[in-house]
């Protein structure tokens, strides 16, 4: 091989990892599909929350996390803002077994969550997204793409959520 074959070679491998690699920052990631249940017993695919056209928020909770219940407290005090201003939807999914399934309706009904509720029993979702731990937020864009997670709860991280979610309605 003579130096010339050399040069292109590299200049086209090169070429290739570059244009391959341009857009590296926006997320493809997708909602799985992965069957869930609603709080009254009927079966939901978790994937179409993704093609609703609406900017969406996954929350992973459980009734015994304290976190969890901080968090989808604070969140609802600007829901009613937020579905206004961005029409946003929050999915809650939790992830109680189904020992302390029966905990999540009095959980709900007793804090006023407007939100729509999933059961994970199984945690097949949580497995699915990587969710070891709640609370565990995901945003998803409008085309459904999460483009925004994160993990834990402190004191006003739901701003930083609503920061997201302005960023998103600019685009």
């Amino acid at each position: 091989m003579n130096l010339k074959s050399i040069i292109l070679t590299v200049a086209a491998f090169l070429a290739f990892n570059f244009a391959n690699a341009q857009d590296t920052t926006k997320s493809t990631q997708k909602l799985p599909s992965v069957a869930l249940k609603t709080m009254d017993g009927k079966s939901v695919n978790i994937e179409d929350y993704g093609k609703t056209g609406k900017i969406t928020i996954i929350s992973f909770w459980a009734t015994w996390c304290g976190p969890c219940i901080k968090e989808l407290d604070n969140i609802n005090v600007l829901f009613d803002q937020w579905q206004k201003d961005y029409g946003v939807e929050l999915v809650a999914v939790t992830i109680d077994d189904s020992r302390n399934v029966l905990k999540v309706k009095p959980r709900v009904d007793g804090n006023g969550w407007p939100y729509i509720i999933l059961l994970d029993e199984n945690k097949d979702l949580a497995r699915a997204l990587n969710v070891n731990n709640p609370p565990q937020t995901f945003l998803l864009d409008a085309e459904g793409n999460i483009v925004y997670t994160h993990t834990g709860y402190t004191e006003g991280t739901e701003y930083e959520l609503e920061k997201e979610i302005q960023k998103l309605v600019k685009k």
